[in-house]
């Protein structure tokens, strides 16, 4: 067995994720559903270790058997990119593999909300993708990214964990660091990028209070900054970030967050009716001066309110997006009532 005959199966089957793990058949993620793939029978602890070993150098086997876990990218050529974590579960060694498309797709191609386009206009400011793992975060920031790329002249930074799409430099400059290649960790990756004349910044992950106060700090001294966060709506966005801070710093992030997120965009990604494939909804919140005031004054609990009467704006909460897909016919009635927040508003809302 030959973990890259897997992985091609994977990408012929359309697969998102192609999972290793003992003792069962590769298991693939196909339009969000895990599929087990018999042909190849039972990974059994040592055929799991000599497949999955054999594509990582001795310097990722240290810090694998050191940390436990790994993220690495690995490419097959002619055939696809893959976002890889392995891990240790009851003392065998297990891999998830995420397939990276090799062509960056466009807003169109996401069927993300044209106001999106917008980011890519930004002077300066901080821009936030969140949701899920696995709702499409990375790929929405490489179509804004790219986007910039496309049109404007300027000198953009990744820093990422690792590098997943491949920037080809077009009117922009696109220098991308991967963490433990390129750099030893985000928050020290940032210390460093402000050093080196960037104008656009994207930071793959917000992972921990230093992380986010570089991050905060290059928004604010004039950097278009883009990040990712693992939540559910806008208001818990701005919360989390708050929270991660002592309580006597606080006052002073919320003047900031006030003074530099220009957007914050919350994707998943959902079955369609026919069960064949996946579609996005989002919900989208743009700072005008009533949110940027109730984040500095401690009422993110209105900022709800603000999304759902900004329609002119742009602005869409989760459940409207929700119920505006079923409305169309792209979801089930299930899924719609199953991911929204407010059950009783979303109810009246397909009534």
């Amino acid at each position: 067995m030959v973990i890259d005959d897997i992985l091609i199966e994977g990408i012929r089957r359309e697969a998102s994720d192609v999972h290793i793990v003992c003792i069962l058949p590769p298991v693939l993620r196909i339009n969000g559903n895990l599929e087990k793939f018999d042909k190849f029978g039972d990974i059994t602890p040592d055929i799991s270790e000599k497949i999955l070993l054999k594509i990582i150098n001795d310097e990722q086997k240290k810090r694998l058997y050191r940390d436990l876990s790994l993220d690495f990218s690995y490419t097959i050529p002619g055939e696809g990119r893959f976002r890889c974590n392995y891990f240790f579960q009851r003392g065998t060694l297990a891999g998830a593999f995420r397939l990276i498309s090799k062509k960056i797709p466009t807003i169109e191609d996401l069927r993300l909300p044209a106001q999106i386009k917008e980011f890519a206009s930004y002077p300066r400011g901080l821009v936030l993708v969140t949701g899920p793992t696995g709702s499409g975060k990375s790929t929405t920031l490489a179509a804004v990214i790219n986007m910039i790329n496309k049109k404007r002249k300027e000198n953009i930074i990744t820093v990422e964990d690792p590098i997943e799409y491949l920037f080809t430099h077009e009117k922009s400059i696109i220098s991308q660091r991967e963490i433990l290649s390129d750099a030893t960790s985000f928050s020290s990756a940032l210390r460093v990028v402000l050093r080196e004349d960037p104008d656009v910044i994207m930071v793959g992950e917000m992972r921990d209070l230093e992380t986010i106060s570089s991050t905060l700090t290059a928004a604010e001294t004039g950097h278009l900054v883009f990040s990712t966060l693992h939540t559910q709506d806008a208001p818990q966005t701005i919360d989390r970030i708050i929270d991660v801070f002592p309580t006597h710093q606080q006052r002073q992030i919320r003047a900031q967050l006030a003074s530099t997120l220009k957007a914050v965009l919350v994707q998943q990604l959902l079955p369609n009716r026919e069960e064949n494939g996946r579609i996005v909804s989002t919900e989208l919140m743009f700072t005008s001066p009533a949110i940027a005031n109730m984040i500095r004054e401690m009422k993110v609990h209105q900022i709800y309110t603000a999304i759902q009467s900004g329609g002119k704006r742009g602005m869409m909460t989760m459940d409207k997006s929700l119920a505006d897909l079923y409305r169309q016919g792209y979801i089930s009635r299930e899924i719609c009532i199953e991911k929204c927040h407010n059950r009783e508003e979303v109810t009246r809302m397909i009534a």
